[in-house]
């Protein structure tokens, strides 16, 4: 349970579209537009160490400087703060390009409210959000881990992989394997070490390539 405001930042060059999402954010418990910029290096000169947001939703086409440029920077420089990509585009190597670079979350423009608010209650929850185009491209495009010899999965992680691969966060995986979140975490880092992987997304490659899952 939140106890603290989340504060998140706005980083689009249409000040109407802007301007209606913040007034959503803004309705929602737990959450402030603590800042506005119409491009990405309006956003970065805005921001310090003492004034930062914990969010930011970040348009990629915008003048002067562009989406990529400023996730590329905020990565390098401000790797806290939690970048959910805002976009009308699908497109593989962008989608994928991005992730490298750590976002997590995306989101297009033309989603339902709920989905704005499920993608901040997530990614504020230390998890991503990912929608199922970008797991695809995610499986077509990055390198899928093979199947390891000799690794015997026990029923319970092969439920989790199961669920890993659905838009579930860990503590609503926990809830459906009616186990605590701790033990959920640890079911994960045991799989990060047999699996070799380093991610979520490791893991559903992982569970698609094996075919636990199918997306």
């Amino acid at each position: 349970m939140q106890t603290e405001t989340i504060q998140v930042a706005l980083c689009d060059d249409h000040r109407l579209f802007r301007s209606g999402i913040a007034s959503l954010i803004n309705t929602l418990e737990g959450y402030d537009v603590m800042l506005e910029a119409a491009n990405g290096k309006e956003f970065i000169q805005k921001i310090s160490k003492k004034f930062k947001p914990d969010i930011v939703l970040m348009d990629i086409n915008m003048p002067e400087m562009d989406g990529i440029a400023t996730t590329k920077w905020l990565s390098i420089n401000h790797p806290e703060i939690k970048v959910i990509i805002l976009s009308m585009f699908e497109d593989a190597p962008t989608v994928v390009s991005l992730v490298k670079m750590g976002i997590k979350g995306y989101l297009l423009k033309d989603a339902e409210p709920d989905d704005f608010k499920e993608a901040l209650n997530t990614v504020s929850g230390n998890d991503v959000y990912y929608p199922p185009f970008v797991a695809k491209h995610l499986i077509n495009n990055l390198q899928i881990p093979a199947t390891v010899k000799g690794i015997k999965l026990s029923d319970r992680e092969i439920d989790f992989l199961k669920l890993v691969g659905t838009e579930l966060t860990y503590k609503q995986i926990a809830d459906q394997m009616v186990l605590s979140v701790r033990t959920v975490d640890s079911y994960r880092d045991q799989l990060f070490d047999k699996l070799n992987v380093k991610s979520r997304v490791g893991l559903v490659m992982y569970a698609v390539k094996n075919k636990l899952i199918e997306i």
